[in-house]
């Protein structure tokens, strides 16, 4: 009898449900891993920063910690770039780790470690418009939630043709991107902008809270310095307007929309974990559809769906009769479980030829060969534009990590296909001389990891400049006469040639005599560049004194990356 007794389970109660004590304990360490992963994601995407002035720091700068963490074990950047590239960055290794275990274990990740899954499960909680029954259907499977499958197969044939788009709809980047150029430069503004009111209001109690905040938040939570992104709204909203949906859908982005989860949805088919159910026992309280996360049917009398199953447990833990049970090597019967994804083979050969239909579209635009835009200035390091865009997978890594705030995710400038890849806009800052963060920074190698000795064109030994090596040019600065000051409108300003970097400086000056209309003669010192030092750094451009247009501004052209975007095309460039 007490054999007997050790196999019964133990019952209890919480609310109205009834939990099982092993079901409850494996639920909480599900919270807790995700609490975990999270935490580490929040963590990792703050230290995304080099928080310090590179004039006071003498040795190499580079981050403490693998901030590029989460992105590498990204089994879809893993499998895009390896499509498009023909070739496994050895920087997402760990994807291959994930992509085994999914095949072992099922769609452990997307319920135990995806940061964004969680976001979506939080906000999922707060459904007080859907409960009971309502709550019940809305977590049945429903046929539109085979899109992301076919979203999935879309990107995998633009991929096999050399162009990475999952980034776009990828969680783990979507979520890097979101978070990076719109919602933390946000509440950082709103913070900044909270504190500042409390310090102006002149009030002692005040102003101390208002220091001690700042200094605070300053050192771990704020930005370095404030950031301001192009197209931050629309990212915010695009983010938000999923985060919303969760209120009426559970998990609405996992089961809908998320490309990655389809992925793991295909792998897990070999899953060795899985569910087994009793049938004859269920009495259809459907306690356990009230909380299921994947919309995978754990209900009695229908069959699993294990393509849709997140692992939460919440079905194993509710169920008041031990109807169902995750066990290893399940019986796997026909009307118990349902190994495939829901999907029609024509729909997926459209959803692949879509995508490999859609390239030649994308790059038919005449601004991707004859007529490139001059100011699509690309992070130092970076591959050649169609390489480039075989790997970028639009992570926003680079521009969170930029001490700037100089590279912006791109609109227009590299066509539809470059959307919200990374380019440099002077005007709101510009590339530090010595700094090589953006390479280190990248996941997938669209920007390659390179030296300060390397980006300087020196002797990584010495130190000094080596005369076989030439520093990477990511563009070249040119002079508006029209608008200079010393050009247009003989006032002295040296302001450009001050800021220039490189030495010996790309940017000098001539002195000469001019006679102004009174008939007064003055010396005018007037800037010139030399295209050949010039490295396209544009600090130039940054601090030039000329409102609206600066006078001196920077293109691509002469970036080391092309060969033919140049000045002066060597024989043998041409095509």
């Amino acid at each position: 009898m007490d054999d007997l007794k050790e196999h019964v389970p133990t019952k209890i109660k919480s609310g109205t449900s009834v939990i099982s004590a092993r079901g409850g304990r494996i639920r909480w360490a599900r919270r807790i891993s995700q609490g975990v992963f999270f935490l580490l994601f929040l963590f990792l995407l703050f230290r995304t920063e080099f928080r310090g002035e590179f004039d006071q720091v003498s040795e190499a700068i580079r981050l403490k910690y693998p901030v590029s963490l989460f992105l590498e074990m990204d089994p879809l950047v893993a499998v895009a770039t390896a499509l498009s590239t023909y070739t496994l960055y050895n920087r997402v290794i760990l994807a291959l780790v994930i992509l085994v275990g999914t095949i072992f274990l099922g769609r452990f990740f997307c319920g135990w470690i995806c940061p964004l899954g969680t976001l979506n499960q939080f906000f999922s909680s707060f459904r007080p418009e859907s409960k009971g029954i309502k709550r019940i259907e809305s977590n049945r499977y429903k046929r539109w939630m085979a899109v992301k499958y076919y979203i999935l197969f879309g990107f995998i044939g633009l991929a096999a043709l050399t162009s990475v788009q999952a980034g776009l709809l990828d969680p783990i980047p979507f979520l890097v991107r979101s978070l990076s150029t719109s919602i933390l430069p946000a509440v950082s503004m709103a913070v900044r902008h909270g504190l500042d009111s409390l310090y102006a209001s002149n009030i002692a109690a005040l102003q101390a809270l208002a220091d001690t905040g700042y200094s605070v938040l300053r050192g771990n939570l704020l930005s370095y310095r404030p950031q301001y992104y192009n197209a931050a709204f629309v990212i915010g909203a695009i983010f938000l307007t999923f985060m919303v949906l969760n209120r009426f859908i559970t998990r609405f982005w996992c089961r809908g929309v998320c490309p990655l989860g389809a992925l793991m949805g295909l792998f897990s088919r070999w899953a060795i974990l899985g569910m087994e159910k009793e049938h004859a026992r269920c009495d259809d309280c459907n306690r356990c559809l009230l909380h299921c996360q994947g919309a995978c049917e754990p209900q009695g009398k229908v069959p699993w769906r294990q393509a849709e199953c997140h692992l939460c447990f919440n079905c194993q833990s509710l169920c008041p009769h031990d109807v169902i049970q995750f066990k290893f090597f399940p019986k796997l019967e026909p009307r118990t479980v349902r190994i495939k994804p829901d999907l029609k083979r024509r729909r997926v050969i459209e959803s692949v030829a879509a995508g490999m239909i859609a390239l030649p579209l994308f790059r038919s635009s005449l601004g991707l060969a004859k007529n490139r835009n001059p100011r699509l200035i690309r992070p130092p390091g970076s591959l050649e534009e169609e390489e480039f865009l075989a790997r970028c997978i639009r992570c926003a890594q680079c521009m969170k990590v930029c001490p700037t705030n100089a590279i912006q995710p791109a609109l227009y400038e590299s066509g539809i296909e470059g959307i919200w890849t990374p380019m440099l806009v002077m005007r709101v800052g510009y590339c530090e001389y010595t700094c090589v963060l953006c390479g280190e920074v990248c996941p997938t190698g669209a920007i390659w990891k390179i030296t300060e000795a390397e980006k300087l064109g020196k002797s990584p030994v010495t130190g000094e400049p080596d005369p076989e090596a030439k520093p990477i040019k990511i563009g070249t600065a040119f002079f508006d006469r029209g608008r200079c000051l010393p050009w247009a409108m003989d006032i002295p300003c040296i302001v450009c040639e001050e800021f220039c970097p490189t030495s010996p400086k790309a940017i000098w000056v001539l002195p000469e005599e001019v006679t102004r209309s009174d008939g007064t003669v003055i010396t005018v010192q007037r800037p010139r560049v030399d295209v050949d030092r010039c490295v396209g750094c544009g600090i130039c451009e940054n601090v030039c004194p000329v409102q609206d247009r600066p006078a001196v501004y920077v293109t691509n052209v002469g970036e080391t990356r092309s060969r033919t975007n140049q000045i002066r095309l060597e024989s043998g460039a041409y095509k």
